[in-house]
């Protein structure tokens, strides 16, 4: 944990978001392909198990990029890491075409990005 500490708190903020968003994207869509056919109440207590390894990043990963950006510079940070982990996560793993639309909402979060970040 102190390798992590030295490092800059964005580059912190980031890493630990993009590790909790990895987790996240697996809690929230994984069961999909791995637990289609278990009850909705399995895959919902695998899913809360995984998630809990998100939260383990993700609060940590917020009080860290607190210290530096704001609620909405965070959050918009979290969702372009959101899209760029599920991205991948969607064509390689869940086996989904890669499609047009994906660049489309990336564009949609580069204006968000540069809206939230101009006045810092």
């Amino acid at each position: 944990m102190s390798a992590l500490q030295s490092l800059p708190v964005s580059l912190q903020t980031v890493l630990l978001l993009i590790a909790s968003n990895v987790f996240m994207t697996f809690a929230w869509y994984g069961h999909l392909k791995n637990l289609a056919m278990s009850p909705w109440y399995t895959a919902a207590l695998v899913s809360w198990g995984i998630a809990l390894f998100e939260y383990l990043l993700q609060v940590p990963a917020n009080r860290i990029g607190f210290t530096q950006f704001n609620v909405g510079q965070l959050k918009i940070m979290q969702e372009v890491i959101t899209l760029a982990v599920f991205v991948p996560f969607a064509v390689f793993y869940m086996g989904q075409p890669l499609k047009w639309d994906y660049l489309w909402a990336g564009l949609c979060l580069v204006g968000a990005v540069y809206f939230i970040f101009r006045s810092a």
